[in-house]
């Protein structure tokens, strides 16, 4: 009994492991004066989202890379 609960658990944790991601990045643009920022979360109440999605941190696209495999 003891064995499949710490199954389950374990099989519980790693559910949750997988499909972790790291947030995206958004521009933020000031209600007040318009001065657009870069974060993951809003930087306020006066503040609203004004771009599309980043992959990458600081609002930059995300880097592709190529493998090349070795012969």
């Amino acid at each position: 009994m003891a064995a499949a609960v710490v199954l389950a658990l374990a099989l519980w944790s790693l559910a949750f492991a997988v499909s972790a991601a790291p947030a995206p990045w958004y521009y933020w643009r000031s209600k007040v004066d318009g001065t657009r920022v870069c974060a993951q979360t809003s930087p306020g109440p006066g503040w609203e989202r004004d771009s599309a999605a980043y992959d990458g941190p600081g609002c930059r696209p995300r880097r592709k890379v190529l493998v090349v495999p070795m012969r």
